[in-house]
């Protein structure tokens, strides 16, 4: 039989958008059958130029990408062309989590080809919606900040598990609700219900890392609040703004006290952006 993560390693090289998300979709229930094992043990070379990714959409620093309109079609296309983007990266991700990381347990690897195969849907759900405005995956210019973060967390499982979804993918959680609301309220209720496929789907995926990246300190003997602390200033991850969706990220496994420190976080970063505009 062959091995899950090997094949997950040459679904990431694999450069056309829809062919990946098909593989994802199919290694994951490959797995479920029964026919292809993790093997945790086994370590590979890492091939150059990971992930494979087709020759567009062409990636821009954030700052250059133009904002739209959701009022407008285009700007909806605009918007809709991101969210691809986004979950297209997220298969990648997911992938990668699974081949380069060896010794995990498997429920481990299960876990993230369970996540693969749900961002492939997504994927798929916004391209066939993107069609819908005439436009295609590729058409408009994006960035590539998540997988940016995954390259700098790529030696340390912890790291990844820290920054990528309990802190990327976690602003999802936040910023679906008010991208809804637009969506709804220019009179687009085709697209906002993608973003309810997405956000359901999106509160599991976080609630995944949040369990593996808990499970990692425990091993480590370290405390989970510290540890995000150190290693969100270590990599130099994003800054996180209010508003926050503190239901979703309930339900995607924060406590408490993570919710009450990130809630002074932000105010923190906001009064000193206040004081630096004086």
């Amino acid at each position: 039989m062959t091995c899950a993560r090997a094949v997950a390693l040459t679904v990431l090289t694999e450069c056309d958008p829809a062919t990946k998300a098909r593989a994802a979709s199919a290694l994951y229930a490959s797995v479920l059958a029964g026919t292809a094992p993790f093997e945790p043990a086994r370590t590979f070379d890492e091939p150059a130029d990971l992930p494979g990714r087709p020759a567009r959409p062409p990636l821009v620093e954030p700052r250059l990408l133009q904002r739209r309109s959701m009022r407008t079609a285009e700007g909806r296309a605009v918007l809709l062309h991101a969210l691809a983007h986004i979950e297209f990266n997220a298969i990648n991700l997911a992938l990668d989590a699974v081949w380069r990381f060896a010794g995990m347990p498997e429920r481990f690897y299960l876990d993230w080809l369970k996540v693969a195969a749900e961002e492939a849907h997504h994927f798929s759900l916004l391209v066939a919606r993107l069609g819908d405005f005439g436009a295609a995956y590729g058409d408009f210019p994006a960035h590539d900040g998540l997988w940016e973060m995954c390259e700098r967390t790529r030696d340390d499982v912890l790291a990844r598990m820290a920054l990528v979804p309990r802190t990327l993918e976690a602003r999802g959680l936040d910023a679906s609700p008010p991208i809804r609301a637009r969506l709804v309220q220019a009179g687009d209720d085709a697209s906002a219900a993608v973003l309810d496929v997405i956000l359901r789907d999106e509160v599991g995926h976080v609630l995944i890392g949040n369990h593996w990246f808990r499970h990692l300190c425990t091993e480590r003997g370290l405390d989970p609040h510290e540890t995000w602390l150190a290693l969100a200033e270590q990599y130099k991850a994003p800054r996180l703004r209010g508003p926050f969706n503190f239901e979703a990220r309930r339900e995607a496994g924060f406590d408490e006290a993570e919710l009450s420190a990130l809630t002074k976080l932000a105010a923190g970063d906001d009064a000193a952006a206040a004081a630096g505009n004086t």
